[in-house]
Parts: C-alpha cells; structure tokens; sequence
C-alpha cells in the first residue's frame, strides 16, 4: 500500500528517518524483508528510508523500486568493514550513504574492489587509504586529490564498532580525535559521529564520550538504530539465520551475541524517547536524508559499442553483413540458379523488413555483438547450437550465422522474437558446446574489455524444506527427526511449497505440530526465516557486457578473491541487471554439442575421406535417420530418449523434418493430449478439418491441429486482421488468461473477422479454438531448432554407430547409470565394447577398427558412402573410478616404449607418484591388466580369474619397483663387467574370487559389470522355482519374480519407510515397491547387489504407461532355499577320510538340537545327503536325520573349497549341489 493516504493524517514532518538497516540481502545477518520494511517506513509517516546491508548492494535495485512504488524516498548505502592495519582480525566499520550520481560511482567502485581486491576471511574490506587517493592522474600538488572516492558520499562513524567509536572505548582519546578529524577532512563536512541506543552493554559509554568529541571538534552527531529484524519477536529467527550462516548452534554458551533483542524497526516516537536529551541527534537523521537524493534510470537498455569498419553507422552495417550473408546462404540452400532467381525476392523482402524493425527499435548493435562473438566460436572449433527460443525466427540472424534454420523454410516469424508494438530486449540464448563456453567469454572480455564483462548474481533462498533442515540443526535436534519433519513437505517439481501449504495438504506435519513441543518450535522458526536470501550464486548462463565499466552500472562480487577469473559477478540478479540497463547475453553449456563435435572428430579422424565433412551438410530427408526414430531406437538422441517419447515414435512414425518439429513441441503435459488426434491424422485414420478454408496453408503441416503459437499469431492476422506483432500480444494475453484482456481482445478479432466477411457466431468459434491452443501453443521457432539437434543426433546414430557412442560414453563418464544406459544399447545395435586394457585403451572411450570392418567393401549407393564400417569402441580408461585424466596419460606415455608385459613390468615403468596403488587396485579390478594376467591365472579357464592373485602380489610389485629404481642409482663394481639378469618377482598367489565378488568389484570400479550379471551364479538355481524372467512380467496377481537389487531409493509413505528397488536379472529392469511392512523386517539384507525374490502383483501404471508392481511377500537366496530345496547333496571323491571329512563339514552343521530351539526356527536348515562317486557309478552315504545345513553362499562356499581342493575333487560334477524337486 502506498504512503499517500497515510501522510493526510500526519501532516507534520518527519522527525527522524532510520538511516542503518540490514535486510536479508546482507546474506550473514539480517532478517528483514524489503516490502516489510519499506510499509513499516510508510505505516510511520517517516518520509525516507535507508538499506545499508553489509558489504553489497545486493537489495538495492529492489529496495528503490518498492520504495518509490510506496511513495517513500529511497537511501542507498552500505556498511562497511573499514581494514584495521594495526589489529587485521579486528575490522572496523563505516556507514557510507549516497548522496547522488557520483556518490553511487564511487561507493560501487568501493564495494567492488573491497571484494575483488580485499578480502579477508571472506569479509570485503574497504582499505582507509582508498578514500584519499586521487582518481584523476594529475592530482597537482594539493593535498587533497582534485577527485576522491569519499566524493558524493555521506559517512557515519559505525558508532561502538567504527575506529572512532572503538579508540573512544579503548580510552584513545588522542587517537579518536585525530581519526575523527581525518575522517572530517576526506568527507568535506560530510562526516557524522554516530550515536546508538540499542541494547549494548558500551552503548552509553560511547554515547557519552562521542558527544564530548563532537563538540569539542565540532562534528555534528546523528542518532541511528541498527535494525536487524522487523518485530520484537523475531529475535530468536534472527539468531537462527546468523548460526545457519555461521555454522554455529543456537544454544552454544560460548557462542559471541553481537546483536540484541532491542534491534528491531523502531516508530519515530520511539526513538525519540530514546534520544529525548539529544534532539539534534533525531533532526540531523531527517538533515541527512535531505541530501541524499540518488535517482537511478531504471528500463533503459544500454547496448555496448561495437566497432565498425571506418566508422560505419551500425544500421548500414548490419544491413550490409546481413545481405552478404543471405547471398551465401541461399547459395547452399538453393544450388540451382532458377529455382534461387525464384524465391530471392521473398528473402530479400523479408531481410530488408527485419533490419528496418531492428533499426528503429535500437538493436542492431545488439544483433552484430552476438554474431561476432557465436561466428567467433564457429571458426576457433567452439560448437554452437543452431539457435534456440524465438530467435530462431529471424532470417537477419540466420544470415549473420546466429541461427541455422531457415526460418522461411520452416514458417518461422520474425513477430515472435520481436515485434514494433512492445518494445523489450531482444534475447538470444545460445548454446555452446559445454568444454568451449568459457573460452568464448574469455573472448568477450578480450575484446570489450575485463572491466565490461561479467557473469550474473542469483540469490538462493531458503525453500520450505531447507529451511526445517537448517533450523533444525542450529537447535541441535537429532538429525532422524528433523528429515523426518522435512520429509513430510510435499516435493512439487516447478512449484514452490510454503510450511503454511505443506500443513494443510500433509495432516501428519499439521497433527505432529498440535502434539510436540519440538515439532512446534522448529516449524515457528522456520517459517519465520522461510524464503529468505541465504546465499550468492552464479547465473548458470547468464554474461554482461557494459557500454564501458560495469562498475558505472552496478558493483561487483567474488566469492573467492584469489581466482578472480572463476567468478566476477555483478552484484544485481538478472532482473536488476535489466533495469538498470545492463544487457544479459546467454551463453549455455550444451552437453550435445560436444558429443556432436566428438563424433565429428572420430568421423574425420577414422575415416580421411571425410576430413573436411561437417554436420551441417547432411540432408534433412535421409530416409535411414526416419527409420531410426521409426523403430523407436533413440537412446542418446536429443529430446528423444524417454521410454514415452520412444513409443510416441513408433506410433507416429515421422517422416519428415516437420514430424519431429512437432512432436517435440507436443510432448508436454497439457498439449500430450493432442497426439493420438495428430498420429490418427496423419495415418489418414482421420478427417484433417480447418475451421476456415483461408487457414489451411498455415495447419496443414500439423493436419489441422493448432501446435504452435506462430500459428495462433498467423490466424489471428489471416481471420483477425491484426498486424504479426499485434498477433503477438494476443497470443501473450491469451497465454496469461487475463479476463479483461482477453474480453478487449475478443472485440477487435470480431471486428477484423466480419470485415473479412466472418458471421459474429463464426469468429467467436474460432476465437475460442484459439483461445483453447494459445495456452498449450509451443514456440515453434525453439522446437525448430531443437529439432534439429535431435535430427543430427539420430542421422549419427544411425550411419556412424561407433564414433557416436564412443563420444556419447566419453562424455558420460562421470555419471555410471548413464553408462550402464549407453553400454546396453550399444550392444543392442550390434556393437561390441572391448574391456578396458592397459595396454590399447586411452582415457575416453574410443571406436576402432577391426579386421572385419576393414575388409567391408564401400558399396555404391548415397547411403552406403557414409554409413561406417566401424562396429567396436574400446572402453575408456577414465571411466575406472579412482583413475583420473592425469594418471591415464602418463600410463598411455610410459606405453610408448612398449606394451607392458606384466603388473611387475607397469609397476616398473610408471610414476607411481601420479599413478598411485588406488588407481591400480582400480584398474585390476576393472579387467584392465586381464590381457596381461599371465602366470597370475596360470590353471584357470579365464584371464579374469587371476584378478585376486594380482591384487595380492601388487605391494610386492611396487616394492620390487622402488628397489630397482634405487639400484639403478648405485651401480656397483661387479656390475660393470656384465649385465646381470634381471631377476623377476613371484607372483603372491590367492584363490580367485567368488563370481559375485569379482562382479561386485567390477561395478565398483566401473558402475557396471563386464564379464557377467551378478544374476548369472544364481541362475540355474532360481529356474526351479521363477518360472519366468523379468523381460515376460506382464498384469496378474501373485507372481515369484528375482532380481538382484541394482538401486533403491526410500520414501515415507502413510504406512511409515517403503522402498522403491530396481531389480534386474540380465533380461530386463523391474521397479518394485515395499511397502513398509516389508521393508522393516528384512532391511538388514535389502542391500544393492543382493538377489531379492520377491511374490508380487502386477498392475498397469497409468501415470508412466508401464507396470506398477508390489511386493507381497521377500526372501533371499538363503530363505528360497530353505522353502523350496529338498536338501543340499555333496559329491565325494573316492579317496575320502569320513572322519576327516566330518570334522571339516562339521562347522556348518545345525543339530537337532538347536532345531527346537525358539532363536533357531529360521535356521532349520536342510538336510544332508551325499555319495561316493567312482568310475563305475556312486555309493550313496547316509547321514543321521538330525544333521542339517544351513545353506547360504558363505557355507556353500566354503563347502565347495574343503571338496574340491582338499580332497582332489577332479571332475566335472560340482561337489555341492542343491537339490530341488
């Protein structure tokens, strides 16, 4: 509410203005929020109100709109930390507030070099010196500098905590006084002692004794009141927000209290009851007020120079390198004369309307920045995206380079991205590839300046469910409970859930809050700092580029002073930046670009033919890149992957560039409901109607269905007779369903609709229709584009196999589910991955050539030109956890000389000090030293099997290793005569481990496993009781199901703690829910890696259009078999000892005895049995009744060893086998 009807009834003049206050923007303290503050100023008739948050200007932009909206005079300013050279842990403070233009200039100036010059333990310091120093070159002889940064600035002293205030304590006088009357002497008059009553212990001492220096110096004084939170009740919120910044806890005895109960938003009134014996203190408050008078031009855009050939005018030049542009384009895009004589005078037409547009709208500088810089990238091998949102649509762009869509082609408007009618900046977001991004800006500032570029600020805030964690910690409650509470707020993708929102949607957060006291506690508080700023990011894309230093526009900020480079910000967020005139430049990382340009790089390397081949050449039309997204195979291709947008496909089956514009444009909530109406059309299963006959050229490449909003803008111009940019607002204001608008609108499309012969009844029909669409509508422009992308990646995926798996897997190697992804599919298209290897694999994934590709004969057809005999990617080296890029190439150098021929010859040859024993252990685990196993697997069928034996004898490697080196430096006198023989080291031999342990190795080391499933060593033994595998699951009741556990993830469902595990058994993945009352009881062997057989109900998932399936009932392998095994069988060799034999099976025997016991009734084990095998045929032996086994992989395995290595078990029939019926 504005201030106007509150002044009528306090007529008189404000008798003191609050002059410090910090809001949340002061990120470490402070807990007011700018509208409270601003109606609070506006409630008390004060006139003025100051924000001097600490160290920024972070509000400022916010703070000045909302107080001129509220009729209250905004005051700039900032409190500072003032460096104190005697004491540097100790820093003083200053409040600086802005007078005008000048004062703003240099107090951004300061603020910026405090944080990118000066910080110390993350506080910004303003160093005194810095005030008096000149600005201009020539500062003469006078002592005083013809410019200074104190220029246009009033200073207060910072009361207790300023230098004055604190040599005043000390009993300094000296001291205060000559600080004081340098302070004076810098500022011009314009220095205030500052005086405060707010609760602190010296707060009466300095009041005393800085009056005495004032009058003694005569410096005027002026009471102030450091506000740090809005109500007297919100003290307790604001301690929590300093503990939460600070890391500190609420109830620490030891904790330092610098703030008080009494720093809330006093009424003039109140404080001039507090300074009622210092009445010259209040009125100089309304005195400093006066002279700050600071106006900001706020919604001006302020475009950087571009430079220009013999100083050219900016429209010329554009028009210029726009046509010549056009020339090029039309040249490729049309070969033949005739055909381009044809249509040129429809592109130059267009290009002359679109220059004219830009021109008198200002932007044409805006236009050639953004071409300099994307062409930049195109020719130093940055890619670039071919354009995304509106932008897309304007041919001006495609001819410069911006875009690389013809936007004529693709019935793409201009109007959309920017339109005569509503003038707003013009805002490309570009994509770059993600390695190439930082080099491109390095570029920018290069070439307008450091001081002119810069990233953007974003303020993070504390959401609904960070704030309970965050208080709840400061309060010292046990972590369990405080998720617990946290978990019950609602999680809504895209909405922002507030505690008030989340109590009344979730009863148990409602009900906990009425019954306990903690639950009630932590809540209030929370929702008292709820949504506030808590920190500083980084603008994900975000770049600035000034028309000359940024500092004139706004401060910036660091997080970390030392790399300067890493992050400069400005100290507005993207909006602020907007207002003040600053223009943003997207520059977004695009992980698709890079695996675009990584199978580009393999294609030109692989293949020489192709060296000079680009993407950008292929044809839209290519009939094999269709039948790819026919068939639905679009792992990895942009925009296409999920398993909806994969049926979607095989349902619509596209066929032209046009399809997937619009199925990428339909697959969204809301327009989703279009597509069965869109493929039916298409298939000619349905009536393609228009709802008038003038508008079929603009549906008919959607079949008459409304997809995009160009086509809402063009009927609104073809039926409406709105002009495109009146189209435009329309589409907005039907996009927004603002009533009154829409009712406005609805009238002029009436009146244009029955000048174009249109009954009232029939443009109201088709209004309607629009209306319906416009909310649903997609930019076409953006899905264009977009489209584009996933047409590149499916052409690739489709003709070059390996190189664009090979660069996909490269750039996913951080990320091992996306791996697992990648692998899988790369097998299905008939790829084979080799394992990692020491000897042959580079750090990224690699394609290579094999005899079988090199003997495939290029055939003659278009297709066969291009489509890649390579079928083999070699795994990347840098997917091995625990490897790094660094380690990787030295092991890739150190092979140069040779293959390594053993891990005693690896050890040797590289430097351990990069490559140290983790990597190594990694490495081995991973396979990577399989090719080189040698006598390590010496008596076993596969290389694999020696992994234990290496991991064994490695410390004796790397000590062999380090001897040698250190012989190598003594040579002693025996050996000059001759070359000893070098000796080479045993291996430390170990049994190989168990499959499922050199499985569980293998995806520790690489997230995936290579040489098997961990489901293969139960296989065979689960076929007796799961009839069916994974892949033929299909709707029914009670069905067994195995898997092993491959994920989990937990959630507090109504009945308490459920998991949701992936199970898979080689043929396929199954989500499987258990419910709480499953879950408990077994989450002690509910562990990823475990086999989980499970009865199950099946039922169809709407939400997902797969299978919804739940648990009834769990068990192990140990628990299978205990139901569902006849007994465990031992098969002996005929040179047994019983009695030996005994004792050693002894151990894993349950008698009787402990059958009945009531701790045993789950360990009944199964009984025994065994026989004698010999040539001839097989003694059985009998075993006393109560002799049983309690059958799980430890005892079976141990079993197997005493079998078949003690006794000289040498056949082929395993020596402990479970038997089924």
């Amino acid at each position: 509410m504005g201030c106007s009807q509150l002044k009528s009834s306090h007529m008189a003049a404000p008798q003191f203005i609050h002059l410090r206050l910090h809001s949340e923007y002061s990120i470490t303290d402070g807990a007011v929020r700018i509208d409270d503050a601003v109606q609070a100023a506006c409630n008390d008739a004060m006139g003025a109100l100051a924000l001097t948050d600490l160290g920024n200007l972070f509000g400022l932009i916010k703070f000045y709109s909302a107080a001129r909206a509220g009729g209250v005079k905004p005051i700039a300013g900032a409190d500072v930390w003032l460096s104190n050279e005697l004491e540097p842990d100790l820093p003083h403070r200053m409040l600086l507030l802005v007078q005008n233009h000048t004062g703003y200039l240099n107090l951004c100036q300061l603020l910026t070099k405090a944080s990118l010059q000066n910080q110390v333990h993350g506080r910004a310091e303003v160093h005194p010196s810095w005030f008096v120093k000149a600005l201009g070159k020539n500062s003469g002889d006078s002592k005083k500098a013809e410019q200074s940064l104190a220029d246009g600035l009033v200073a207060l002293s910072g009361a207790h905590l300023g230098d004055v205030g604190s040599a005043l304590l000390a009993g300094n006088l000296e001291q205060a006084k000559k600080l004081a009357m340098h302070w004076q002497g810098v500022f011009g008059g314009r220095y205030f002692i500052e005086l405060q009553r707010s609760g602190h212990a010296q707060d009466e001492s300095h009041v005393q004794l800085g009056c005495q220096l004032a009058s003694e110096l005569d410096i005027p004084v002026v009471a102030t009141h450091p506000i740090q939170f809005m109500k007297p009740d919100d003290y307790t919120a604001h301690e929590a927000r300093v503990c939460i910044a600070e890391g500190e806890l609420l109830g620490n005895p030891r904790r330092p209290k610098l703030f008080t109960e009494q720093q809330y938003f006093l009424t003039q009134a109140q404080m001039q009851e507090r300074f009622a014996d210092l009445p010259a203190a209040l009125s100089n408050s309304v005195e400093i007020a006066k002279m700050c008078n600071l106006t900001l031009i706020l919604g001006q855009a302020r475009l950087p120079e571009f430079p220009t050939p013999d100083g050219m005018a900016l429209d010329a030049y554009l028009m210029q390198q726009a046509e010549l542009g056009l020339k090029k384009n039309l040249l490729k895009l049309y070969p033949d004369e005739e055909e381009r004589k044809a249509i040129e005078a429809r592109y130059v037409d267009r290009l002359k309307f679109e220059v004219n547009t830009i021109s008198q709208m200002g932007f044409p500088g805006y236009f050639l920045i953004v071409a300099d810089f994307i062409n930049w990238a195109k020719s130093n091998g940055v890619p670039v995206g071919p354009g995304r949102g509106s932008g897309a649509g304007s041919l001006v762009a495609f001819s410069l380079g911006i875009t690389d869509l013809d936007p004529l082609r693709y019935n793409l408007l201009f109007e959309r991205f920017l339109k005569p009618e509503r003038v707003s900046m013009p805002d490309f977001d570009i994509d770059f590839c993600q390695h190439g991004r930082d080099r491109v800006i390095a570029y920018v500032k290069e070439k307008y300046g450091k001081d002119a570029v810069s990233q953007i600020a974003t303020f993070g805030t504390m959401a609904a469910k960070a704030a309970i964690r965050d208080v709840g910690r400061v309060l010292e409650q046990p972590y369990g409970f405080v998720d617990g509470i946290a978990k019950l707020v609602p999680f809504k993708p895209g909405q922002v859930v507030t505690i008030e929102s989340a109590k009344k949607e979730e009863k148990q957060l409602a009900e906990r809050e009425k019954n306990e006291e903690e639950v009630r506690q932590l809540l209030a508080l929370a929702q008292q700092l709820e949504g506030m700023t808590r920190n500083v990011g980084m603008h994900a894309g975000g770049v600035l580029i000034a028309p000359g230093k940024l500092t004139d526009f706004c401060p910036l900020y660091t997080q970390d002073a030392k790399d300067q480079d890493a992050g400069v910000i400005s100290q507005f967020d993207k909006d602020d930046v907007e207002s003040i005139g600053l223009v943003k430049f997207d520059f977004l990382g695009l992980t698709t670009l890079t695996i675009l340009a990584g199978a580009e790089r393999w294609i030109k390397t692989l293949h020489p033919q192709r060296k000079n081949w680009s993407i950008s050449d292929i044809p839209l039309d290519d009939p094999a890149a269709f039948e790819l997204l026919k068939r639905g195979n679009t792992v990895a291709v942009f925009q296409l992957e999920s398993r909806g947008m994969q049926g979607m496909l095989r349902d619509a089956k596209p066929d032209r560039f046009e399809d997937i514009i619009a199925l990428v444009a339909l697959y969204r909530p809301g327009p989703m409901d279009l597509i069965p109406d869109y493929i039916k059309r298409k298939h000619g299963q349905q009536r393609v109607e228009y709802p008038d006959p003038r508008i079929e050229p603009v549906l008919r490449e959607t079949y008459g269905i409304m997809v995009y909003q160009e086509q809402v803008m063009q009927m609104a111009q073809m039926i409406g007779g709105y002009s495109l940019g009146g189209a435009d607002l329309l589409r907005r204001a039907m996009g927004k369903k603002k009533p009154e608008e829409m009712a406005q609108h609805r009238k002029i499309f009436r009146e244009g609709a029955q000048k174009n012969g249109l009954t009232e009844y029939k443009a109201d029909e088709i209004y309607d229709l629009m209306e319906r669409f416009a909310g649903y509508g997609f930019n076409k422009s953006h899905a264009a584009a977009y489209a584009l992308l996933a047409y590149q990646t499916a052409w690739l995926k489709a003709y070059y196999p390996a190189e664009f798996m090979a660069a996909n897997l490269s750039l996913s190697m951080d990320d091992t589910d996306k791996i697992k992804i990648l692998y899988d599919d790369s097998l299905h298209q008939g790829l084979n991955i080799l394992p990692p290897d020491i000897n042959t694999g580079m750090y990224e994934f690699t394609p290579i050539g094999d005899e079988k590709s090199a003997q495939e004969k290029p055939m003659d057809t278009v297709e066969a030109q291009h489509r890649s005999p390579l079928k083999t990617i070699r795994y990347g080296l840098g997917a091995v956890r625990g490897t790094g890029e660094g380690a990787i190439q030295i092991i890739v150098e150190a092979r140069k000389a040779g293959p390594f021929v053993n891990l005693f010859d690896f050890c040797a040859r590289v430097d351990r000090r990069q490559v140290n024993r983790r990597a190594i252990e990694a490495l081995i685990r991973a396979g990577a030293f399989d090719t080189i196993a040698g006598d390590s697997a010496k008596g076993y069928a596969n290389p694999y099997e020696g992994r234990a034996t290496l991991l064994a004898s490695l410390s004796r490697a790397i000590e062999a290793a380090e001897q040698a080196q250190a012989s190598a430096h003594q040579v002693s006198l025996f050996d000059l005569g001759e070359d000893s023989e070098k000796h080479v080291p045993e291996y430390v031999r170990e049994a190989s481990s168990s499959e499922k342990k050199r499985l569980q190795d293998e995806k520790a080391a690489l997230g995936l496993c290579l040489t098997g499933h961990l489901f293969d060593a139960y296989r065979p033994e689960v076929t007796h009781f799961v009839r069916q595998p994974l892949v033929k699951v299909t709707e029914g009741k009670d069905q067994l199901v195995a898997g092993i556990i491959t994920s989990s993830r937990m959630l507090m469902g109504q009945r308490g703690r459920m998991m949701i595990a992936t199970i898979d058994d080689g043929t396929a993945a199954l989500e499987l829910t258990l419910y709480s009352e499953m879950y408990e009881p077994n989450r002690s062997w509910l562990k990823e890696d475990e086999l989980l057989i499970a009865k199950v109900n099946v039922s169809p998932d709407k939400f997902s259009g797969g299978l919804r399936v739940v648990a009834e009932s769990v068990m192990d392998i140990v628990g299978a078999r205990l139901r569902f095994a006849r007994n465990v069988h031992l098969n002996l060799d005929t040179g047994i000892d019983l009695k030996v034999l005994r004792a050693q099976i002894n151990p894993f025997l349950i008698q009787s005895s402990q059958v009945n016991t009531q701790s045993n009734l789950t360990k009944k084990g199964l009984p025994l049995t065994a026989a004698v095998v010999a040539k001839g045929g097989a003694c059985l032996v009998q075993f006393p009744d109560d002799i049983r086994l309690y059958p799980d992989d430890n005892c079976l395995r141990n079993l197997h060893q005493i079998l078949g290595n003690k006794s000289g078990f040498n056949s082929p029939i395993s020596p402990v086998e479970v038997q089924y019926a």
